[in-house]
């Protein structure tokens, strides 16, 4: 099956939108944290360019995975974990603010990058948080697989409708961060006792991500049937 490519017209708009503030993002805290974003975005000093703020996103999700790794010398590291959490929406969040900001958007290149990026320190984190005492290796690669399908969805919607969407119900980037912040700060109080589950040795944070794959799943399929049927009723007319 092929994609039938977009008119340039409406791919120019469509890469238009996505470096615009016509992006979707409704969840809980993005509709909150949009002025403090652009807020930052006209104080960084002008040698700091976009490309620069991707970069320290990624360095953002290395410490994220470095300091889950690291948890297994010591429980203390959980901490430099949810540091790299807020160092990674520093930049993820205000590298296209911060181009926005000063008009030097490039569309295609910054569309590029980001998902680029997006899924490189999807790999980072989760892969470093399967191989904490926290979590199982599976587990962390099923958690991976469930963003990126996310992710695929996100690029998918946006080739056939042309809509940037961040965001489904009250989650989003900045809420999925909060909660693995706390789930860091549990798992420094609570530890990471093990228990046998139909002869499967697990923790309670496993159960905790397999619930949230679970979710992630059942929203993925409700998008694609409901976009599908959308889809299916706009190319019959």
């Amino acid at each position: 099956m092929k994609f039938r490519p977009l008119s340039s017209t409406r791919k120019d708009e469509s890469i238009h939108n996505v470096q615009s503030d016509e992006r979707i993002n409704i969840s809980v805290l993005g509709l909150l944290e949009r002025p403090v974003i652009y807020w930052l975005a006209a104080r960084i000093p002008a040698r700091v360019s976009p490309d620069h703020l991707t970069v320290l996103g990624l360095f953002g999700s290395l410490t994220v995975g470095a300091g889950y790794v690291l948890s297994n010398l010591s429980p203390g590291y959980l901490w430099l974990a949810s540091l790299g959490y807020i160092i990674h929406w520093f930049g993820d969040a205000l590298d296209g603010a911060l181009a926005r900001f000063r008009s030097i958007e490039r569309p295609a290149y910054g569309l590029f990058i980001d998902h680029s990026a997006d899924a490189l320190s999807a790999t980072l984190s989760f892969l470093g948080l399967g191989l904490s005492p926290y979590v199982r290796f599976d587990v962390g690669c099923l958690v991976l697989v469930t963003f990126l399908l996310m992710q695929f969805m996100i690029t998918l919607q946006y080739s056939v409708n042309g809509i940037f969407k961040l965001s489904y119900g009250p989650m989003g980037p900045t809420e999925t961060r909060v909660i693995a912040i706390v789930l860091n700060t549990l798992a420094y109080f609570l530890g990471a006792d093990h228990f046998r589950w139909f002869g499967i040795t697990l923790t309670v944070f496993d159960l905790l991500c397999l619930a949230l794959t679970g979710i992630g799943y059942a929203v993925f399929v409700v998008v694609v049937f409901t976009q599908a049927r959308q889809l299916a009723h706009r190319e019959q007319n």
